[in-house]
């Protein structure tokens, strides 16, 4: 007997299709995530740039990141795939893998939050960023209009910190940056490097 993908897809009725859409990239992504996260180290995604000086204890509790939303997406629609396989009703279904979904997320924010704290180095020196040249992690808005995040190296670690620029464009996601100066609060105000 064969058996193919789509005769597969189409027995499916709509609310499994939702979860297998979701399971498969999801799952893929929470997959590479695990392998880069093993072979090549952590990169940091927390939402703060938890930077005061003198007494850095690590990053704060992270609820909304990409790891947790990941996580909370896998394991929700792979619960939603369960509940429904084993005959639960749609609406248990759901109620219950956005249960497990959320309580994933709080696993996720507390390991991490942990995990930061172990990791915390103690003082960060500030003026140990200027020159330093890092890559734009949350769009920073041309003309001081907001403030965004730069991943930098500063002191040996790969830090998540708060920048604004002077620049006339808007610096995306991904953008090579040079560290101009430090501006009041430990704010960060970077230049687009130019290569």
């Amino acid at each position: 007997m064969s058996y193919n993908f789509t005769e597969w897809w189409e027995s499916l009725d709509t609310l499994l299709r939702i979860y297998w859409g979701i399971a498969i990239p999801f799952t893929i992504f929470f997959l590479l995530q695990l392998i880069m996260t093993f072979f090549f180290g952590d990169i940091p995604d927390d939402g703060s740039a938890d930077a005061d000086v003198e007494a850095d204890d690590g990053m704060g509790f992270q609820f909304f990141t990409l790891k947790n939303l990941v996580a909370f997406f896998t394991i929700f629609s792979w619960t939603g795939i369960a509940c429904l396989d084993s005959g639960l009703s749609n609406n248990w279904s759901i109620f219950i893998s956005m249960i497990s979904g959320l309580v994933m997320m709080l696993v996720m924010g507390g390991i991490l939050y942990l995990l930061g704290k172990a990791n915390a180095s103690g003082t960060i020196k500030m003026k140990n960023a200027i020159g330093a040249v890092g890559e734009v992690y949350m769009e920073i808005r041309a003309k001081r209009d907001n403030i965004g995040q730069v991943q930098i190296q500063v002191q040996g670690t790969l830090r998540t910190l708060e920048a604004i620029t002077d620049d006339e464009e808007t610096l995306r996601p991904g953008a090579v940056i040079t560290v101009k100066e430090i501006a009041t609060n430990n704010i960060l105000i970077v230049t687009k490097s130019q290569s």
